[in-house]
């Protein structure tokens, strides 16, 4: 603008409420001072100043009209910001010359003069023509020229010597608002086909507006600029450049800026997701690659991986209520760990420990939180009765995310991207992120087994993952600082100044899967499986528990072992175990699938099957090679593993943990008592198999 400020006096002219007024006298009250307008019909009218200044209804009128009356000129900054480093420099010497003139120092002030300054030509009191004859024999340029500066320099500041940029053109802003708006509309419609060609586009776009408009009504643009239509509303719908998926999920976002959750402390919000891993996995059964899923949950505030989980080809709902468990009570640290990626059995950072040397013991590999608020999203496993009455129980809230919305759990697919980035693609048997990306044979490097595979992954995580810092993870206090999980765990604890902790140690029970069944004679009877055991109800005795089944106990099953179920007692809350009466022929773990499995093959083949029958047969079937389907190579890999779902605590038998029963039932038998203080299980990884070369070499011979 020329100035900041305008005058307003008498025969200033105003539009007010969309007419044109001018003020014919300005008074000064006790009120304040007022002003008398008049209109165009000569009717008068009297307000504040402070209203015709500041109210919406008004708006000054400049005497004027020069370009910059109007504000149609960009500010000082923004003109500025555009110029290159050259065309700065160059604005900047340029106002030095014409402060110079002015007031003969470049500086433009007496009290910062330069060496010879002022010059003789440029004194104080010399004529300013004849300045300008003397600037511009310096600078080789007409008088004219160096006259126009010192306006424009006087009226804008700096910026009026800049040269003039105006706003860059686009071809959609030339051609007709119509055509652009019906191509736009044709683009929008294809976001969930097949990728069209631009010719295609065009054509239809074309015969569209002619039908809606009519012929020669609007202006068709030629082919060349309509290309370059298209390209400009590329950015506002992308068609042409990207992945059909990726234009999909660009299509779904919402019209405002994103909005999150707002994490103030340690497990106020768990998030818990699935992926397909992009590295091939071995199986033990046939020798073969399959797929594997990563199950994982993490604690949003800190981004700490608070429980690993993964499986063959699909995740169970056990498999997620296995990492829930995992946020109570973590895996062990490997023995051959570094110190920094071993947390403290209890989860409290070293820094806070007085005496760490006496307090870390064997140590774990993740932080334990108790979590109050579980954010997944609507997979079945996520929303199947299992979980949802393990998260009731345990009084944690469930926050779906919104359908096809992965931003919502922003950081969990974060870390899918950084796991595959940082350790996947390392990896024997990476197979890419899609099958654009796959190698001609990644299936014939795959050695990992689910377990080592698993072990893998937790190692990176706690000594790689937990200890790098990242980008999303500052203080607003201090925005220059980035924290690593590990260290912004510390600084939720000092933030919240507690923890939550698990206090039950039966607390493993809570996730597994609850049967109402009522006792008879000989035992309970689940899913046609008979258990009995020391510590079950007397037959006559009345249930107190208000259940579905009336005079019905609650019974704690494990899809992946139905080898034993588990009872509480009321009266004594102690966890007592029930035997399977078939389960000594077992031999091993036995899943609920594999033995529906069992009875559907026994049936096929015996008049009068029973459970011990059937399971004796699909073991031998396993044995002799011959279960190779898919359904049957899922349930032996799940029975494979060695590694446990959920670790059960030990309940105490009160026959067999007598010392003359031990003695007789053998070692094979017996439970072991674990001390309080052991080794850590060691994780099955790459340093377990390292002692044994030729392990995989002989597996590959029997083949």
């Amino acid at each position: 603008m020329s100035g900041a400020g305008a005058r307003v006096g008498v025969g200033a002219r105003f539009r007010y409420d969309g007419e044109t007024v001018e003020v014919v006298e300005m008074t000064a009250t006790t009120a304040g001072n007022e002003v008398v307008l008049k209109d165009g019909q000569g009717q008068v009218r009297r307000l504040t100043l402070r209203e015709l200044l500041f109210s919406d209804r008004a708006q000054l009128i400049p005497e004027q009209a020069g370009p910059f009356a109007a504000d149609v000129e960009q500010i000082a900054s923004v003109v500025l910001g555009q110029l290159h480093e050259d065309e700065r420099r160059r604005v900047l010497e340029r106002a030095e010359h014409v402060r110079e003139v002015l007031t003969g120092y470049r500086s433009g002030s007496p009290e910062l003069p330069r060496e010879g300054e002022p010059r003789p030509e440029y004194a104080p009191g010399e004529p300013l023509e004849a300045k300008y004859a003397a600037k511009a024999a310096e600078l080789g340029v007409g008088t004219r020229s160096v006259r126009r500066w010192v306006a424009l320099f006087r009226e804008h500041g700096e910026a009026g010597l800049a040269p003039k940029k105006g706003l860059i053109g686009s071809p959609a802003a030339s051609a007709d608002e119509r055509w652009v708006k019906i191509a736009l509309e044709v683009m929008v419609e294809h976001t969930d086909q097949s990728r069209p060609s631009r010719t295609l586009v065009i054509e239809r776009t074309r015969a569209r507006v002619i039908a809606r408009f009519g012929p020669d009504v609007v202006p068709q643009p030629s082919r060349a600029t309509a290309f370059r239509i298209l390209a400009e509303l590329e950015g506002r719908h992308p068609l042409f450049r990207l992945s059909t998926k990726r234009n999909r999920d660009i299509a779904d976002r919402p019209e405002g800026p994103y909005g999150k959750l707002r994490p103030t402390r340690p497990g106020e919000y768990l998030l818990m997701d699935t992926t397909r891993l992009d590295v091939f996995a071995f199986d033990p059964l046939t020798l073969r690659w399959l797929q594997a899923e990563l199950t994982i949950g993490m604690d949003w505030y800190t981004r700490c991986i608070t429980g690993i989980r993964v499986t063959p080809v699909s995740t169970k709902a056990v498999d997620v209520s296995a990492v829930l468990y995992q946020c109570f009570r973590p895996r062990p640290a490997g023995r051959r760990w570094p110190r920094h990626a071993v947390w403290p059995e209890h989860g409290i950072p070293r820094t806070v420990l007085v005496d760490v040397d006496g307090a870390t013991g064997p140590g774990v590999a993740s932080p334990p939180l108790v979590p109050e608020t579980l954010v997944v999203d609507h997979g079945k496993v996520y929303v199947s009765e299992h979980l949802t009455s393990v998260c009731r129980r345990m009084g944690i809230s469930i926050q779906p995310a919104r359908l096809r919305t992965g931003r919502d759990k922003g950081p969990a697919e974060r870390y899918f991207r950084t796991l595959r980035q940082g350790l996947l693609e390392a990896l024997p048997g990476y197979k890419g992120p899609d099958i654009h990306s796959r190698g001609e044979h990644p299936e014939d490097e795959a050695f990992f087994f689910l377990d080592e595979l698993e072990a893998i992954i937790r190692e990176w995580t706690a000594v790689v993952y937990h200890c790098r810092p990242h980008s999303s993870l500052v203080d607003p206090g201090l925005p220059g600082l980035r924290m690593s999980p590990a260290q912004m765990f510390e600084h939720g604890m000092a933030r919240a100044g507690y923890i939550e902790v698990p206090r039950d140690p039966d607390l493993a029970f809570e996730f597994l899967q609850t049967k109402w069944r009522t006792v008879q004679h000989y035992g309970v009877e689940i899913d046609r499986r008979r258990y009995t055991g020391p510590g079950l109800p007397g037959v006559g005795l009345r249930s107190p528990y208000d259940g579905p089944v009336r005079n019905g106990w609650p019974f704690q099953v494990d899809p992946d072992d139905i080898n034993r179920v588990y009872f509480r007692d009321p009266t004594t809350r102690a966890w007592h175990t029930l035997t399977w009466e078939h389960a000594p022929s077992a031999r091993m773990p036995l899943s609920e699938d594999a033995l529906v499995f069992a009875r559907k093959l026994a049936a096929a083949k015996y008049r009068y099957p029973d459970d011990r029958l059937a399971v004796a047969d699909l073991l031998e079937r396993w044995n002799l090679g011959l279960g190779t389907t898919p359904v049957e190579r899922r349930m032996i890999l799940r029975l494979s593993r060695e590694q446990a779902a959920i670790d059960l605590p030990r309940t105490e038998d009160a026959v067999a943990s007598l010392p003359s029963v031990r003695k007789v039932l053998g070692p094979s038998d017996e439970r072991p008592v674990e001390p309080d203080v052991q080794e850590p299980v060691p994780e099955m990884g790459d340093d377990d198999v390292a002692d044994e070369d030729d392990f995989y070499a002989d597996a590959l011979e029997e083949v």
